[in-house]
């Protein structure tokens, strides 16, 4: 970046400015579970279980079938294990459960990310995961680096409380890690990870829902929410270059350079004012209670535009290019419900080709909470070639917004 003239230093008058440190994902990917089931299954389910004359659990139910979801990616079939049983799981049932199966989930979509990277386990220097669908100590991260054989000494974090806009929260996270380590002239190979099993909990929310008096106060989580994992490597400029070794062609050491695939220039959060009650996630003995209102999507769609408007200038001086707007960006929208999709669609004037992956995975896994966002990104780059430049977004409780804005790295 060229010197440009700045407040007086007290000698030439010239700052220069350092130059723009490189964050890269070089590897992306989404795991689901093996299971795909359609809105059918849920009302067989509780007729099974529960009086679904009750109005709230009527109500639910009639959402079911006009949510926009085809299938919702699941971890079991509703036939056996938790969902067979005359009890429901307890707190500690799921926590066991999640423990094994959220482990494996989580373990592929890295292992899918790592290979995608090229590098090797030792070489990753940090983790950040996320998760709110279990609450253990250790963290759940640490059982998925042992998984992987990473390092005793990789740097981990483990964040909470942030629920669906938890796959961006880890982006962000990675991105202020890779950055200060850039600030040390170090390495950074961040292996960032999402995982959530929510349908464990459709017992617990079918439940809330018959004992919901006030069909205009149901919770539409038992409909809403799915099963996924998502993984990702960000590397800083440093980082890129992996550590010599040995290919085992006998002519020494090499080393090898990871190809990004996108360019992370920008991030932001916020919360928005006196919103907190509307999203919720909270533990009881029975299971996890989930606040969800309809006024949900009012806030986000009105949240999003600003966020925009705020990172874009600078995102604009770093690509070079003064111009760029909504139109010019891809649109990989944490697809949070349907009245979300429309409402952000509307307000900024979103294309169905900018939204269409956010679409098909809501169409075809559900919203499985902190991955969903990941997962729309690793699906985005794979439908053509696209635009250039892409904002992710996603929401959570708090009411919490997050946002990165990234460039497609396009090989001349």
């Amino acid at each position: 970046m060229t010197p440009h003239t700045d407040e007086t230093n007290g000698t030439s008058g010239v700052h220069t400015t350092p130059p723009l440190p490189g964050l890269w994902l070089t590897g992306i990917s989404s795991q689901y579970p093996p299971y795909l089931l359609g809105p059918e299954k849920l009302d067989e389910f509780a007729n099974r279980f529960f009086d679904v004359e009750k109005p709230g659990l009527k109500k639910l139910l009639q959402i079911n079938k006009t949510s926009g979801i085809e299938t919702r990616a699941s971890i079991g079939d509703y036939q056996s294990g938790f969902a067979s049983r005359p009890e429901a799981p307890s707190l500690n049932d799921l926590d066991t459960f999640y423990r094994r199966a959220g482990v494996d989930l989580a373990a592929q979509a890295c292992r899918k990310a790592m290979r995608e990277w090229g590098g090797r386990p030792s070489d990753i220097t940090h983790t950040v995961a996320v998760t709110c669908t279990n609450q253990g100590n250790p963290g759940y991260d640490l059982l998925v680096a042992r998984r992987l054989g990473l390092p005793h000494t990789v740097d981990r974090m483990l964040l909470h409380g942030v629920g669906c806009a938890g796959g961006l929260a880890i982006m962000r996270a990675a991105a202020q890690i890779a950055s200060g380590a850039t600030s040390r002239s170090k390495p950074a190979r961040v292996l960032a990870f999402a995982c959530e099993l929510c349908t464990p909990n459709v017992r617990h929310d079918l439940a809330e829902a018959e004992a919901c008096a006030d069909p205009a106060d149901v919770s539409i989580a038992g409909v809403l929410f799915a099963d996924g994992a998502a993984a990702f490597v960000l590397c800083n400029d440093i980082g890129l270059e992996q550590p010599p070794h040995d290919d085992g062609d006998g002519d020494g050491d090499v080393r090898d350079r990871a190809e990004p695939l996108f360019q992370l220039l920008e991030w932001g959060n916020g919360t928005i004012p006196d919103t907190s009650q509307y999203m919720g996630f909270y533990a009881e003995g029975t299971g996890f209670r989930t606040v969800l209102t309809r006024d949900v999507p009012a806030f986000t769609k009105t949240a999003i535009g600003p966020m925009f408007s705020q990172l874009v200038p600078s995102f604009r001086e770093k690509v070079g290019l003064d111009t760029l707007g909504v139109p010019d960006f891809d649109w990989a929208l944490h697809p949070g419900g349907e009245a979300i999709i429309h409402g952000a669609q509307a307000m900024l004037g979103l294309t169905d080709e900018q939204l269409r992956a956010t679409r098909e995975i809501y169409r075809t896994r559900g919203n499985s909470s902190s991955p969903t966002v990941l997962a729309v990104l690793d699906l985005l780059r794979k439908m053509g070639r696209g635009k250039d430049h892409v904002v992710a977004t996603s929401f959570g409780p708090g009411l919490a917004i997050e946002m990165c804005l990234l460039r497609r790295y396009r090989e001349e």
